[in-house]
């Protein structure tokens, strides 16, 4: 079972792993080791998310998610298999928390009016210099 957060939880078999040979430059073994970890899971198949984290989660995660509603992360930076799989569980979170996160509601205020004064008071300023620039007609 992976966690996530309080509402996010999956289970190990919800998830897919696939291993291909890592691209890039080799060495000696290159061609011959699949180190590539390319891990799946099907966002709108699972029954373990609750169906309106679900949904905030397909409108998040929209460009990561394939047709079929799958979403895809791969991971190639270690040379061993394991070290690459646990990476891709960790971008899996990473990408999980970062979507189920709320953002604070934003609350409209009002400007105050000592800051309408200011506000006021410097256009005048600019208004009155830019006054002393303009050219004075000849009478």
């Amino acid at each position: 079972m992976i966690f996530v957060n309080k509402d996010i939880s999956i289970p190990e078999n919800e998830l897919e792993f696939s291993f291909v040979k890592s691209s890039g430059s080799g060495g000696q073994k290159v061609n011959k080791t699949n180190s590539q970890v390319q891990l799946r899971w099907n966002l709108l198949e699972s029954e373990s998310i609750k169906p309106e984290v679900k949904f905030r989660l397909q409108e998040k995660l929209l460009s990561k998610l394939t047709n079929s509603g799958e979403l895809i992360v791969v991971s190639e930076q270690a040379r061993s298999q394991h070290m690459n799989k646990q990476n891709c569980i960790d971008k899996l979170i990473q990408l999980l928390k970062e979507a189920s996160h709320l953002p604070k509601v934003r609350k409209k205020t009002r400007p105050t009016r000592g800051s309408k004064e200011r506000r006021l008071k410097e256009k005048k300023i600019k208004s009155a210099t830019k006054k002393l620039r303009q050219k004075k007609p000849d009478y």
